[in-house]
């Protein structure tokens, strides 16, 4: 579906169903080099059950126009007026990495505009380190490499993924390649890292959270390690704390573990 949001087009994948803002509404937001595909498992699942989805690609990336968010704030901003656009009044977040910064910023900028938060894959705070982000400008296939290696914890994916022979590194490899050449106006891979490294409202932003909130791990993530939580951890107010057999890619690596989180999280139907 595409939208009109502030002046650009932007594309939401509803899971197959139409929208109707009579039903409750779950927006799920990509990190660094994604868009809205790595949900696809979780955002037709709920499409199917009751929910509206809003899985985005954020501005500047693939199908959508406009600039790349240069800041977590930039893009956090996105949110109300996404649900502006669509007459909702309130949402679920739900964010992987970058996207996960994205929604903990939108939900302590906007209380009354989100019900739940899930931060998946997240950290705070999620710096990167000086060669990566440097290769990121400079050799950004090389830093797709890089990243492929240390987001991954298999080499080879479970059943319930994306089928037999499935290769996570080539698929992730190929998908980041993909949302890169997508912009040739601006590198959304540099971008969006150097949002994530600059960030510095994490704790600020937790405090100010009203709404109920998940950290969604993974186990052997190298990218976000699930220690790197803890300041966030312990400013939320009775959050709930899962994680799974995966690395950072445990939307893939981990589907129905994950499902079933955000299932229970939310309440799902």
């Amino acid at each position: 579906m595409d939208i009109q949001v502030n002046g650009q087009p932007l594309f939401a994948y509803t899971g197959g169903k139409p929208f109707d803002a009579a039903k409750p509404t779950v927006v799920f937001i990509h990190g660094v080099l994604n868009d809205h595909s790595v949900w696809i498992l979780q955002s037709r699942w709920f499409a199917h059950h009751g929910w509206n989805v809003l899985a985005i690609d954020l501005p500047g990336h693939c199908r959508s126009g406009g600039e790349p968010p240069a800041s977590v704030e930039d893009a956090a901003a996105l949110v109300p007026a996404l649900l502006d656009a669509l007459g909702v009044a309130q949402a679920a977040l739900v964010g992987h990495s970058f996207g996960s910064l994205i929604a903990l910023e939108a939900a302590a900028r906007f209380p009354a505009r989100v019900s739940h938060l899930a931060l998946v894959g997240t950290a705070y705070p999620m710096k990167v380190s000086a060669a990566l982000l440097e290769a990121s400008l400079a050799a950004p296939r090389k830093a797709i490499d890089m990243v492929n290696v240390f987001s991954h914890s298999k080499l080879a994916p479970p059943p319930s993924s994306l089928g037999p022979g499935t290769w996570l590194h080539g698929s992730s490899r190929a998908l980041m390649r993909r949302v890169l050449a997508s912009n040739p106006k601006a590198n959304v891979f540099h971008v969006g890292f150097k949002a994530c490294d600059s960030y510095a409202g994490g704790e600020a932003a937790m405090d100010a959270v009203r709404c109920p909130v998940l950290f969604l791990l993974g186990s052997a993530d190298q990218m976000t390690p699930p220690a790197a939580t803890r300041s966030l951890a312990a400013r939320a107010k009775g959050a709930q704390v899962v994680t799974v057999d995966a690395g950072h890619a445990l939307m893939s690596e981990a589907p129905d573990a994950v499902l079933a989180a955000l299932g229970q999280f939310l309440g799902a139907r």
